[in-house]
């Protein structure tokens, strides 16, 4: 009977630990690397091994690029414990990762080589983002040319302390991006949000300004109010759109002098406050009907951003979908591994009125029936299943065909989807390649 080496049975034993494990010599070269380091990173056995471990991992960790962890641990003989960085893998998806490095030493004592460990807290992380609300633009998932842009300049527009007004449709992100431009801009205060149309004008007064003992009946304490819970942070006020005009020229007030006045007070009190405003209407079409005050409207529109619907940003949906599996398999204890071509035949014709949040809750309904690994048709509600039969038969009623929503995002997501083959992604859409070629000439669409 064969028997296996100490190194096999060291091999075996490293390839079945659950973190990613990678060991390096002096020069810094890679001799090992176990199997759920080739999963966290993208990169394989392979590809690593004999190489620099900087050139390997240059590009997929943050911490490699600001200094070696691993190295300072060789140079100085200590451990070093669970130090906190992301993964970038290969397939451009962000792994929060904690790390560990110690020496290897030979019989004699003498240090050889280093080793590092790569834990996976993804899980941990999202859990901790959830219970705290804390959100960062590395959390804003997309290939749209749009959204890219806006991302592009996020950085700034967050280290300023310009109003910033975001428009888009119900469940487009908008409160996603108020709160990375507040994490991106360190401000030490807190993040807090209103939504206007939750509360009727009484309520919604003394929640934005807060108030004091005895100011009306029931008011037996101080209750401050939001602008002061978000003191040195940052404010997003939600639908601005909806609020009353009375309501309206209380705020301009708030941002000409940054000063307001609790219910019941007479003292003014000073705001050190960033506003955001986010609405689905637009509103300058309410100023022209009157409806909004044109001086409110041009103190919040000094920073404006418009985010797309799903329906402009198809080349999103699959990652959105991935993203989403991801999120309830932590959530639910599930393990999903994705959906089958033909729901996400479904999603790409579907015109989404509800975005995001609204293929978020398809995938949560599917996660309820789905036993297995991969998300069917007959995992979808019967509605998104009805109009996607309708579209088979030929009856075309209730969903999108492939050019009509949006014809650009269209073709640049169906282009994604069959590896920018011409040919397949024509046949796909059912136009001739050579019309595609002058749409996509057209929209100036290319492989990035």
């Amino acid at each position: 009977m064969f028997k296996k080496s100490d190194q096999d049975c060291v091999n075996i034993i490293i390839d079945s630990i659950a973190d990613g494990i990678f060991i390096i010599d002096c020069d810094q070269t890679i001799t090992y690397f176990n199997h759920a380091a080739e999963k966290l990173t993208g990169v394989k056995k392979d590809q690593a091994v004999g190489k620099k471990c900087y050139e390997v991992l240059g590009g997929t960790s943050d911490q490699c690029k600001k200094h070696c962890f691993l190295k300072e641990s060789m140079l100085t003989g200590e451990e070093k414990l669970s130090r906190k960085t992301t993964i970038v893998s290969i397939d451009g998806r962000q792994i929060p990762v904690t790390i560990s490095a110690s020496v290897v030493r030979d019989e004699f004592g003498d240090v050889i080589g280093g080793v590092e460990t790569m834990r996976d807290i993804t899980a941990i992380e999202y859990l901790r983002k959830k219970i705290d609300g804390l959100y960062s633009i590395s959390d804003i998932i997309t290939k749209n040319r749009e959204i890219k842009k806006i991302l592009d300049i996020l950085p700034d527009i967050a280290k300023s302390d310009s109003t910033v007004l975001i428009e888009g449709p119900s469940g487009s992100g908008k409160e996603l991006f108020a709160k990375a431009i507040h994490d991106l801009s360190e401000r030490p205060g807190k993040f807090v949000a209103l939504n206007c149309t939750a509360l009727p004008d009484t309520l919604l007064e003394s929640e934005l300004f807060g108030y004091k003992k005895g100011a009306f009946t029931g008011a037996k304490r101080d209750k401050p109010g939001r602008f002061s819970l978000a003191e040195g942070g940052t404010f997003l006020l939600d639908e601005i759109g909806d609020i009353s005009s009375a309501l309206q020229m209380k705020l301009l007030r708030v941002l000409e002098k940054m000063e307001f006045e609790p219910l019941g007070s007479m003292e003014t009190v000073k705001a050190d406050v960033r506003i955001l405003a986010a609405t689905n209407k637009n509103l300058a079409d309410l100023v022209d009907q009157k409806i909004f005050r044109e001086d409110l409207f041009y103190r919040l529109n000094v920073v404006k951003i418009y985010l797309p619907p799903l329906s402009r940003r198809r080349e999103d949906i699959s990652l959105l979908v991935d993203n989403f599996i991801e999120k309830f398999n932590i959530l639910k204890g599930m393990c999903i591994t994705g959906v089958s071509q033909e729901v996400l035949d479904v999603f790409m014709e579907y015109e989404f009125p509800g975005n995001v949040r609204e293929l978020e809750n398809f995938i949560e309904y599917a996660f309820i029936l789905c036993h297995g690994n991969i998300i069917e048709l007959d995992h979808l509600p019967k509605e998104l299943r009805n109009a996607h039969q309708s579209r088979k038969a030929g009856e075309g009623i209730a969903a999108v065909k492939p050019l009509a929503a949006s014809e650009e995002s269209t073709i640049r997501a169906a282009l994604e989807k069959h590896g920018w083959n011409r040919r397949a992604t024509a046949t796909y859409l059912s136009i001739n390649p050579s019309t595609l070629w002058r749409k996509m000439k057209k929209y100036n669409i290319h492989k990035e």
